[in-house]
């Protein structure tokens, strides 16, 4: 037993209420007996998206997953809480915090787009939350990526300031515990809501995938390694050595 555990009968519960109420307050814990069994456990609250998960200190991002809960559960959530999460195919995702050198490589290619966009109708943003309408599904995945390019702003900046809009371009970068949401599951929903360009970064292998969707399916897929030039499947002109990347 814990030793922050204190196991008391029903009748000391009923004589000292207050005192044990304040000790759960304090982070610890009760067990109540009755007829010499325990019968009740006394925990301190915890919040909606602690009932979802047991968090762990050393964790990794999307080791939280395998919880359904609708969208309306989700965003209830969302709103409350002051975690990074996702939501994809009717899972909450836990997000980690990037490495540094994940940081460094979004740096990187964030100034190589702006640049790009400067004077267009598009801009640039870093890990913006986004709702990815799937063709023919009315549920939305809500998704960071790690660097996106939006070009339909102009109507889809709801009230709140949120956008509610379809990016044109997603980038991801992998870390080994992502790997296999980014290239499968974020694959998939980009293709299926619309964007028309995907980039898988693989810090590992200093690559870049290159999707180029039209119609909801793939039209083009190319793998730039660290001695090529990206260029842009849908963006004419964007053009991008790895090298300056990595």
């Amino acid at each position: 037993m814990n030793e922050t555990t204190k196991v008391i009968t029903a009748t000391e519960l009923k004589t000292n209420l207050g005192k044990y109420i304040d000790y759960v307050i304090d982070d610890h814990e009760v067990v109540i007996t009755k007829n010499g069994k325990k019968a009740i456990r006394i925990t301190p609250y915890i919040t909606e998206i602690e009932r979802y998960f047991i968090v762990k200190e050393n964790a990794l991002d999307y080791q939280y997953g395998g919880k359904k809960v609708s969208y309306d559960e989700f965003m209830e959530i969302y709103e409350k809480s002051e975690l990074r999460m996702e939501y994809i195919n009717g899972e909450i995702v836990l997000l980690a915090s990037p490495s540094t050198y994940h940081q460094d490589i979004s740096g990187n290619l964030y100034t190589h787009l702006r640049s790009y966009v400067k004077g267009k109708n598009c801009k640039v943003f870093y890990a913006l939350d986004v709702h990815f309408y799937k063709k023919d599904l009315n549920t939305p995945d809500v998704m960071q990526p790690d660097l996106l390019i939006a070009c339909d702003l102009e109507n889809n900046v709801n009230e709140n300031g949120r956008y509610m809009g379809t990016p044109t371009l997603c980038v991801e970068i992998l870390s080994k515990s992502t790997r296999s949401k980014d290239m499968v599951d974020k694959l998939n929903t980009y293709m299926l809501s619309g964007v028309r360009e995907f980039w898988i970064v693989d810090p590992f292998k200093h690559s870049v995938m290159v999707y180029g969707f039209k119609d909801f399916e793939i039209d083009e897929y190319t793998t730039c390694k660290l001695q090529d030039t990206l260029t842009s499947y849908f963006f004419e002109g964007l053009e991008i050595p790895i090298s300056e990347v990595f």
